[in-house]
């Protein structure tokens, strides 16, 4: 692997960037494709960007067959991650859960009494407000964001955000009723029915949680079977060519 393709890869991790690097194995050729580019000797061929971009929709790495030329396609996609707004008692929960299933996670709250170490070990918590933190954290396709503080002014915030970017799971605790108004405040603030649509609300799979361990297990299960689910539908028919 050469020396710059090397630093692409470290520099594409570090901000959470997706791509595949293409690698014709009859001379080691290399292309580093993107979601809105490619870069290499290959990169002029559609379908092998088609090809590539489709490993990475699905995150599985793959031999492929162009004209007769077997081209492994390397795909490096950031781990899904889960930002979890509100360090309350089910957060404590849900977290160490996610994590179990190797979410990259983070809470974020600015309430300094909750928002500790102390009650999150071992998982990444920022002490902000949901949208400044999300503003330096980035959102992308492989975030999931859950609000669970209850209060319009920490959650309304978030999910503002999060229903204008490209996350794959938005999900907000609360009642039907409490859904309902918090749809008259998004649309106040500009957020267009299709959007809103994209919330989980009351959050969680319907089994029958009442207590805070149990609401986390409908919530987290619920964001494996939308995340199943989406890659499924991006994966689709596999690229083949003559």
């Amino acid at each position: 692997m050469k020396t710059e393709t090397i630093a692409a890869l470290q520099q594409a991790r570090t901000k959470r960037t997706a791509v595949t690097l293409a690698t014709r194995l009859s001379d080691a050729a290399e292309t580093l494709i993107y979601l809105d580019k490619a870069d290499g000797a290959m990169a002029g061929d559609a379908t092998l960007v088609s090809a590539a971009r489709r490993a990475m929709a699905i995150g599985r790495s793959e031999t492929i067959d162009l004209g007769g030329q077997k081209i492994f396609l390397n795909v490096y996609v950031p781990p899904p991650r889960l930002i979890i707004v509100g360090a309350v008692h089910i957060a404590q929960t849900l977290a160490p859960m996610a994590t179990m299933l190797d979410f990259d996670v983070t809470v974020v709250d600015p309430r300094g009494a909750w928002a500790t170490s102390a009650r999150f070990p071992g998982v990444k918590v920022i002490q902000d407000w949901a949208d400044e933190a999300f503003q330096a954290m980035g959102l992308d396709v492989s975030t999931a964001v859950v609000t669970l503080t209850h209060d319009p002014k920490l959650d309304d915030p978030a999910l503002e955000s999060a229903l204008r970017s490209d996350v794959f799971y938005v999900g907000s605790l609360g009642s039907k009723r409490t859904h309902a108004k918090r749809k008259e405040r998004l649309t106040e603030a500009g957020i267009t029915e299709e959007q809103f649509a994209r919330i989980h609300g009351p959050v969680g799979l319907n089994i029958g949680a009442k207590s805070p361990a149990e609401i986390a297990v409908s919530i987290l299960g619920q964001i494996v079977e939308v995340r199943a689910r989406r890659l499924e539908a991006l994966a689709g028919p596999k690229v083949v060519a003559a």
